[in-house]
């Protein structure tokens, strides 16, 4: 006698309910950074469009954050927290290797025993994250999801650095995710190109660290390799994920991308060509860079700021160390 295996059946769409957010308790200003690197505010302010970034204090990691904008997630979004069966939090900044962020965060709001892990997608993790629980929901290995990314990278920052240590700061963003009657979340558009990966990233091993051979390892980037890839081949994916949604940039009422830098963001936004109409996400400006943190950051103040915006459509794309990138389209909560 021959016996077939049960098969999870999941809604045939999903949605985002709700965003949370947590940001590093210190506005830390150019003026604080320019020391090491030999540089000035307005150099900053010209590069980068950062006037502020958010650091945390050294008792905070980037767990911490993590659960505070886990809480505000689950609290909005109207969903008990017991009923939240799936956490992905992404991140590179896990004060350690394991155990995993997701699980002590899933423990910290009450959802416990939630299937729990993290991703390492650096800048991209938080649209990957996206992706896989609109996926698991779908094909009911899950119900509902809290997807965060958070990073502490002031952790990971040489302040002599000219390349990278005066964009990063610390924070955490969630978004909650769950069943739709309609589609709130397009295919996304991801990938990797492992042969940029030495363009951005850590500059050593914990390994070699601990046998002396280097100092604590910190994060470091070629910044015009970054920049060209950013704004060139970005925009090719981007263009992607707005056909594989079905829609127009004319259709798009907000534009999230990873909070890399303001003059990537505002050259992204040219080479779409969105209309005038479009809401560009610019939380860079007083957050800094915070990775995998940066689309649900952006994305939680974007709807505080302009809460009209509520059920238009945003495009978030997500690129980084790897290299990495993940982009697709979402309805806002």
């Amino acid at each position: 006698m021959s016996v077939t295996l049960a098969q999870l059946t999941g809604p045939a769409y999903t949605r985002i309910y709700s965003y949370g957010a947590a940001r590093g308790e210190n506005a830390v200003p150019n003026d604080d950074l320019i020391g090491p690197i030999d540089s000035s505010d307005e150099w900053i302010r010209q590069r980068t469009g950062i006037i502020t970034r958010a650091r945390a204090d050294k008792g905070t990691d980037a767990i911490d954050l993590a659960t505070t904008a886990a809480a505000e997630a689950i609290e909005k979004s109207g969903v008990p927290a017991d009923q939240v069966d799936l956490v992905i939090v992404a991140t590179i900044s896990n004060p350690k290797q394991t155990p995993s962020v997701s699980a002590i965060v899933a423990d910290r709001v009450g959802a416990n025993p939630a299937a729990a892990y993290d991703i390492n997608a650096a800048c991209a993790g938080y649209a990957y994250a996206i992706a896989q629980a609109d996926a698991l929901i779908k094909a009911g290995a899950a119900r509902y999801a809290l997807v965060i990314g958070t990073e502490k990278l002031s952790d990971v920052v040489d302040p002599t650095d000219r390349s990278i240590s005066f964009l990063l700061g610390d924070g955490a963003g969630a978004a909650l995710i769950g069943p739709s009657d309609t589609p709130g979340i397009a295919p996304a558009v991801w990938g990797s190109d492992g042969s940029k990966a030495d363009a951005v990233g850590m500059n050593a091993t914990l390994t070699e660290f601990r046998d002396g051979e280097a100092p604590w390892p910190t994060l470091r980037q070629e910044g015009q390799t970054v920049f060209r890839w950013a704004v060139w081949e970005m925009a090719k994916v981007a263009r992607e994920a707005l056909d594989k949604a079905g829609v127009e940039p004319s259709d798009i009422a907000a534009f999230i991308p990873h909070q890399a830098n303001m003059r990537i963001i505002d050259e992204f936004a040219k080479q779409l060509k969105l209309p005038e109409t479009t809401v560009i996400a610019r939380d860079i400006e007083t957050t800094g860079n915070t990775s995998a943190a940066s689309i649900p950051l952006a994305s939680h103040r974007l709807m505080a700021e302009h809460p009209e915006l509520s059920g238009g459509l945003a495009l978030q794309i997500g690129f980084g160390a790897g290299l990495v990138f993940a982009a697709q389209v979402v309805v806002l909560p």
